[in-house]
Formats: C-alpha cells, sequence, structure tokens
C-alpha cells in the first residue's frame, strides 16, 4: 500500500497525511480524512495550537493512505524529519536522508 502523494488532493474519503507551511516558513505536519476542511480551521485558529499564531497556512504536501493506521505511521515518520528532508519531501514528494 503506497501513499499517493498530491499537493491538488480531493478531500472526498481516505486517510491524508498533509504539510502546511506556516506565515512564518516552519512546517506543521498533520492527518486528517478531509484536508479542504482541516486546513481552513487551520487558517481560522481553531486547528492545532502551533498554527494559530501562525497563520495564514497554505498546503504544500498530501498524502493519500487506504487506513488510519498507515496515515499515522506516515506523519509520525513526516515530523522525524530534519527541516532540510522536509524541504525535499515538498518540492519533490520524496524525502532523502542528510548523510552529509
Amino acid at each position: 500500500m503506497s501513499p499517493t502523494p498530491s499537493t491538488n488532493e480531493a478531500s472526498a474519503g481516505g486517510h491524508y497525511v498533509y504539510v502546511i507551511e506556516c506565515r512564518d516558513g516552519t512546517y506543521y505536519t498533520g492527518y486528517t480524512t478531509d484536508v479542504e476542511r482541516r486546513v481552513e480551521e487551520h487558517n481560522e485558529g481553531t486547528a492545532a495550537k502551533y498554527t494559530r499564531g501562525r497563520r495564514p497556512v497554505t498546503l504544500v504536501h498530501v498524502e493519500t493512505y487506504d487506513s488510519q493506521s498507515a496515515a499515522m505511521q506516515r506523519e509520525y515518520a513526516i515530523k522525524q524529519l530534519r527541516r532540510r528532508e522536509k524541504e525535499r519531501l515538498v518540492q519533490n514528494g520524496t524525502e532523502t536522508s542528510d548523510s552529509a
């Protein structure tokens, strides 16, 4: 079961891992079943405390999964990435290890 990364993802069902870029240039990664609603909640200030003071936010990456478990495992993995790896993920849809 491989993810389908996309930044133009429709939010009709499924399990999604998303990355948003905050106004201050930081990234926030989350899980949802409705990407559009969740991004809207971030921009309204009713979602995560982290993004509340960093609005507006912009959706920069989405991955689709068949199960909540797989999506949440991927969310955790993305949260463990270094900034440079997250930037590669957002730009290319894939991350590579920083071994330099």
